[in-house]
């Protein structure tokens, strides 16, 4: 008995495991939250218009963090890719007239 090729899935079109893209996103959290702080500590020993660059970086960074985290699961292979082809692939678009009406100012009748 003969086998298809085609009911053969693809290994590289498989998707990444959950396992890992959850911990690939929880490596960014930790990742922006240890800059948040850093951010916060160096705002403690600077002065000035650093000060309150760093402060606001350390209030909008969570907000970042959360963003990113919560990105959910993105593709990082392209799928298949279907090509269509000829003039059969894709139909030529149909149109219709419209009856015209009567003329702006012209009396119907």
């Amino acid at each position: 008995m003969a086998r298809q090729s085609d009911d053969i899935p693809s290994i590289t079109t498989a998707p990444t495991p959950l396992s890992q893209d959850v911990s690939a996103r929880t490596r960014r959290y930790l990742v922006s939250m240890g800059v948040r702080t850093a951010c916060f500590l160096a705002a403690i020993v600077t002065s000035g218009w650093l000060r309150y660059t760093l402060l606001v970086g350390a209030v909008l960074l969570p907000y970042l963090a959360v963003v990113v985290a919560n990105a959910g699961r993105e593709p990082t292979r392209s799928g298949p890719v279907t090509r269509l082809d000829g003039p059969a692939a894709i139909p030529a678009p149909t149109t219709t007239a419209l009856p015209r009406g009567p003329a702006p100012g012209s009396s119907p009748g």
